[in-house]
């Protein structure tokens, strides 16, 4: 992983490109890669909370392999949890982390250390992007800052979007009933 120094350009750059979208798939996708891009990362991942099963789901990943990924499922509770309650958590060794989940796939997986950083609207987590490095990596301030920025950007923008699809879904059905001969 690359040294980041906080690079306000990289940071307008992505911005710039996530607000142009109002797909939240869209949306998610550019975040995990341009979090890739940016740190030089193995991985990252971001995952969305199921608030029925508090269970954290892939919404999209890059650098992870589908084995890895299909691990089993992730625990809000049991998964680095202090992440979604107390804010980021940086893990330097993944062997050696009683907070790690799944410690022999991240193994086998080839992956050393992980930074989670949750994703808030508001007071609500609404999942965490996790930033997953080849090498035992202590995690700078400005490499927390950068993905805490884009993790936020993204959960407005996500909560945004979601908005947004719900107003035309429902213009669409509005449209639809003021059209319709019944009436």
């Amino acid at each position: 992983m690359r040294n980041l120094t906080l690079n306000y350009e990289t940071l307008i750059k992505v911005t710039r490109s996530l607000s142009k979208s109002k797909d939240p798939d869209k949306i998610i996708r550019m975040t995990v890669e341009s979090i890739q891009s940016a740190l030089g990362i193995k991985g990252c991942a971001l995952f969305l909370m199921n608030p029925k099963s508090e269970e954290l789901e892939v919404a999209a990943s890059t650098g992870l392999s589908k084995e890895y990924l299909n691990k089993g499922t992730v625990s809000a509770l049991r998964s680095i949890a202090d992440s979604l309650k107390d804010g980021p958590v940086a893990v330097y060794d993944v062997n050696d982390d009683p907070r790690i989940q799944y410690p022999e796939a991240a193994k086998k997986e080839g992956i050393a250390s992980i930074l989670s950083v949750p994703i808030m609207v508001g007071d609500s987590v609404i999942g965490a992007v996790r930033v997953y490095t080849a090498e035992k990596w202590e995690f700078t301030l400005d490499d927390v800052n950068f993905v805490q920025a884009l993790a936020q950007i993204a959960g407005v923008l996500i909560e945004m979007s979601r908005l947004y699809k719900g107003q035309n879904e429902y213009i669409d059905v509005l449209t639809t009933s003021c059209e319709s001969p019944a009436l």
